[in-house]
């Protein structure tokens, strides 16, 4: 994957681990790496499929949000389950939620929740979130993200924009920094990383650190020299026509539209309030308080992203004394104002039925509260929040419990929630069949598996 940005760094490098060397690579990986989309371009030609844009943006809650104290409240279970959070009504009668999201209780008719969310594989790490499957030692760094497909099947509404990207942080814990890869569709599709480590945002950082566009020309001739070679070997005819699709994959380099997208200084000072006021200070090995990302995120779309990630703080509080309500009481409003600014944008622009939105974590909490009134994993049941996308917003799906431990209607499998995102985007999946490199055919989901029935 290609990251354009970084920040200073202790040992002369960046803050994301690399070298300024490193970004010396960045003409040579232009055709061979997360640019590289010269093929899907033409084949993009020839079926004439870049006629719509719809978009996803994920948000990912690092370290396992407490759906018991979020959106799936037990007011009526004993105290040591239903902590100190009380629920509030919504503007949905029926569906209550936490206290803390007052901004999202007065519009819960553009969201819906799903509080049966079962099969998470338990462990630290955005791996199911991003792929809709667990990792194992067989599909690491082997099965493509969510993004990844959506970029090889759907390629980019815009040829100035990646039509994967990521907004999140390297984080302390890798793997709540982890967005995804290209996988065996390869890292032509892999997410183009706009945020690196600690640091200040990415706009204030798009540069192509250490390559002039006289530099990025001289590398063009070089493809275009080893392109005759390719010429005389290749006989299959794929590589007709492949000199316009460089000359597009090269433009997402020197167009201005996706720095200008990254350019919150555009925005008006009413729609920067709107969404709050930052704070980069990473939680401790978590993701910094990002909350005009969701801006950024926005921007991205209208720009021509397809699919945007992003991590927001760390949700991981089962230590120290209370940890999980100390915290809740300072990261709940921030995620409430963050998510309900980004919606309430993008109804106002139009986007609702375009862009869907979904927020949630790697597991829920346990229902009964540890000996330091704090929750632990529990991966048995977990909740998700989702808006746009033209869905049938306004309901909660499924339910648990009386004490918030597992499904008891209608369970809901990530594989659903990806098939629900899949159909969104208007693709069909029962004609996607990719090959691995060991020749076996490979599907976006399970095949057969639906989409959240009530929602689409």
């Amino acid at each position: 994957m290609l990251n354009l940005f970084g920040t200073p760094h202790r040992g002369g490098g960046f803050c994301d681990g690399r070298t300024r060397r490193d970004f010396l690579t960045i003409g040579g990986t232009l055709f061979g790496g997360a640019l590289a989309a010269p093929h899907l371009l033409a084949a993009e030609a020839r079926q004439g499929t870049r006629t719509s844009h719809k978009s996803v943006i994920m948000v990912y809650l690092p370290g396992g949000p407490p759906h018991i104290d979020m959106w799936d409240m037990k007011p009526d279970a004993p105290a040591e389950v239903r902590g100190e959070f009380n629920p509030i009504d919504t503007n949905v009668p029926g569906v209550r939620i936490c206290e803390h999201f007052p901004l999202m209780a007065k519009m819960m008719d553009r969201f819906a929740v799903v509080r049966s969310l079962v099969g998470s594989s338990g462990d630290h790490d955005a791996y199911q979130c991003m792929t809709g499957r667990p990792r194992t030692p067989a599909n690491n760094g082997y099965w493509p993200s969510f993004g990844a497909w959506v970029s090889k099947t759907q390629g980019g509404a815009d040829a100035a924009v990646p039509p994967h990207l990521t907004l999140m942080y390297r984080t302390g814990e890798q793997r709540w920094g982890y967005p995804g890869d290209g996988g065996f569709l390869g890292l032509a599709h892999a997410p183009f990383r706009l945020s690196a480590g600690k640091g200040t945002g990415p706009a204030d950082s798009m540069t192509l650190k250490g390559v002039t566009l006289e530099q990025l020309g001289d590398r063009t001739a070089l493809v275009r020299s080893l392109d005759t070679i390719d010429r005389r070997i290749d006989r299959s005819g794929l590589m007709d026509g492949m000199d316009t699709f460089n000359r597009q994959a090269l433009d997402i380099l020197t167009s201005s539209k996706l720095k200008d997208a990254l350019d919150l200084t555009k925005e008006s000072p009413k729609t920067l309030e709107r969404y709050g006021f930052d704070d980069p200070a990473f939680e401790r090995d978590g993701a910094p308080r990002m909350v005009r990302n969701f801006l950024m995120a926005r921007r991205l779309v209208e720009a021509g992203a397809r699919v945007v990630t992003l991590n927001f703080t760390r949700w991981d509080w089962h230590g120290g004394d209370g940890k999980n309500f100390v915290q809740g009481k300072k990261d709940m409003p921030l995620l409430d104002r963050a998510v309900t600014a980004l919606v309430s944008d993008l109804h106002d622009r139009g986007l609702d039925k375009d862009v869907t939105v979904l927020v949630w974590g790697e597991f829920g909490r346990t229902p009964r509260l540890n000996n330091m009134a704090s929750r632990d994993h529990w991966p048995q049941l977990s909740t998700c929040l989702l808006a746009g996308g033209g869905m049938r917003t306004g309901q909660a799906i499924g339910s648990s419990n009386r004490l918030g431990e597992y499904a008891v209607e209608r369970p809901v499998t990530h594989q659903n929630v990806f098939a629900t995102l899949y159909h969104n985007l208007g693709i069909d999946l029962n004609p996607i069949r990719e090959f691995d490199p060991n020749g076996r055919p490979q599907y976006p989901i399970d095949p057969g598996t639906p989409a959240i029935r009530e929602l689409v």
